[in-house]
């Protein structure tokens, strides 16, 4: 069966590409793009299905290299099988899933499952992020070359920051010898110990435990200089402060091979989403002033940051609704995460390319992974989009299992219309 995607806006950062054109796709593949009308003949046939793109963006499938899909373990959060259809009804074709599942994706067994599970259920393509140290304890290394010939392309203690420099040092030496995309949890836990929000105005008013911006800092300084000592690339996971930025665009000025990604609870909330004890809005690290927000999108205008993820974090109502102190940090993204990215390019931060490319062929170009990107004779993994149709943010209508987002009632302009995956309509609106 072909399928033609005709008339809409076709975005391909990647490649610098913009314009009004038709794709043909062909057992799976990008057969060809043209320009429109050029398919017109094929419509005649019965072999061929045709999709109106008319009045919408057709880009390449979203990449997001930074979920949480709780399988093993976890499952009444997520599943494999659920976190990609929520993957797909955001638009996002490729996930890249962190290791902290329990039990913990530290060797070849639990790599081995994730990979089969995806084979069978996922909606998406699945690449599993192996841990960095056995147990996510930071004392001893995994086995990198045997788990980078299963396919894992990154390896992260995410949730644990690796805190011995030398253990750090260690991994990237062994990561850079495979190729293996090595991202920083960036946090000093001496400072943010006990911690449950911004140390700031707010935390003093409600009375909480509170972690200091430096807590990220410091930590983000220490893996660039050891990326300069290695020269092994460093990507640094969920940058939130303005001295973060300022680290990592004082690396990247020197030539420091470092790149870094951010969440879009990082660009559009505030330490004031946590007044009133909201859980929904307790995270690690957590939300901070508007004056570290105005930093991150400024990050994102001049490229220091890199990427946008979700940092997809499911929890269930036993997780969330309890005294601030002891619910779970995080929250869900992957359904939200474009419609937020596109109000950077409605204020003016972004224009839509740039946007894309955050969500796109950069995340896809720090994990090397084949994905991000239209080309003729790749994968047909594409996401078709309304970029000013308004929706209204309703958790009770998303794919996840879980429901804990900021964003419920919220209202946003960009509508995912559908997202097709090797071809085939993996979400339809």
């Amino acid at each position: 069966m072909k399928r033609l995607i005709e008339h809409g806006r076709v975005i391909d950062p990647a490649s610098s590409m913009d314009d009004f054109l038709d794709i043909l796709i062909e057992d799976g593949r990008i057969a060809a793009m043209a320009a429109p009308g050029t398919f017109e003949s094929l419509k005649r046939d019965a072999q061929v299905s045709t999709i109106s793109a008319q009045g919408c963006v057709v880009c390449p499938g979203l990449v997001d290299m930074h979920v949480h899909l709780r399988e093993p373990g976890e499952e009444y959060k997520e599943t494999i099988a659920t976190g990609t259809k929520a993957a797909a009804a955001g638009g996002f074709t490729a996930v890249a899933c962190m290791a902290n599942t329990r039990p913990v994706n530290d060797n070849q067994s639990v790599t081995e499952y994730i990979l089969e599970k995806a084979r069978q259920e996922a909606v998406a393509a699945v690449y599993p992020v192996a841990a960095i140290t056995v147990g996510l304890k930071g004392t001893q290394l995994t086995e990198m070359g045997e788990l980078s010939r299963l396919g894992v392309k990154a390896v992260s203690d995410d949730g644990h920051p690796v805190e011995d420099a030398l253990i750090m040092r260690r991994a990237m030496e062994y990561a850079g010898r495979f190729g293996l995309t090595v991202i920083s949890h960036s946090e000093t836990t001496s400072l943010s110990k006990n911690g449950v929000m911004h140390e700031g105005w707010i935390s003093t008013k409600l009375g909480l435990e509170a972690i200091p911006a430096a807590a990220e800092e410091i930590m983000i300084a220490r893996e660039a200089s050891l990326a300069e000592l290695t020269g092994v690339p460093i990507h640094i996971a969920h940058v939130s402060t303005a001295g973060s930025v300022e680290i990592i665009r004082r690396a990247k000025d020197r030539g420091i091979p470092i790149t870094a990604e951010t969440a879009p609870h990082y660009f559009s909330l505030t330490h004031r989403a946590v007044m009133g004890y909201n859980t929904l809005a307790k995270m690690n690290p957590p939300l901070r002033t508007s004056a570290d927000v105005a930093a991150i999108k400024k990050a994102l205008q001049d490229n220091v940051i890199d990427a946008i993820a979700t940092d997809h974090a499911p929890h269930s109502i036993l997780e969330k609704d309890v005294e601030f102190n002891a619910a779970a940090n995080g929250i869900i993204g992957l359904e939200t995460a474009l419609s937020l990215t596109l109000a950077l390019v409605q204020t003016g931060v972004l224009d839509l390319s740039q946007a894309l490319a955050k969500l796109t062929c950069n995340p896809a170009g720090i994990l090397n992974i084949p994905a991000g990107r239209l080309i003729v004779g790749g994968s047909a993994d594409i996401t078709i989009f309304q970029p000013d149709q308004p929706v209204v943010v309703d958790v009770r209508n998303f794919a996840s299992k879980s429901r804990n987002s900021p964003f419920d009632g919220w209202k946003l302009q960009g509508k995912v219309l559908m997202t097709v995956f090797q071809g085939q309509t993996t979400y339809s609106d």
